[in-house]
């Protein structure tokens, strides 16, 4: 039996959806700021940097579908594009950690 997406969406708990995104959203977040950290530290710039915080998206999504089971659209409503999304304030997080730490290890290089 083959569920409609509108009928898939009734199966989802509330708070258990709710639960979940802002658990995804904090992993998300913490990754981001780790990826930044990283490159500021490696002294990346430019596409180097921005290539370390798709990969590091990319390495937490695949993460988490296997934490699913490779079902992320029972637990996630958007499936794995929910997975995927890196988010605007992930990457301005990412941004502004790189920088700070950047900054701070090579300001007198």
């Amino acid at each position: 039996m083959s569920a409609t997406p509108d009928i898939a969406a009734q199966l989802l708990f509330p708070p258990n959806v709710q639960y979940n995104n802002a658990r995804l959203y904090t992993v998300k977040f913490l990754s981001a700021c780790f990826a930044g950290a990283v490159a500021g530290v490696l002294g990346l710039e430019n596409t180097l940097g921005f290539a370390l915080f798709i990969l590091s998206t990319l390495l937490t999504s695949a993460c988490i579908y296997v934490k699913c089971k490779g079902r992320p659209g029972k637990y996630v409503p958007g499936g794995w594009w929910e997975l995927v999304n890196p988010g605007q304030d992930n990457m301005f997080s990412f941004v502004l950690v790189w920088t700070l730490f950047y900054g701070i290890v090579h300001v007198y290089d």
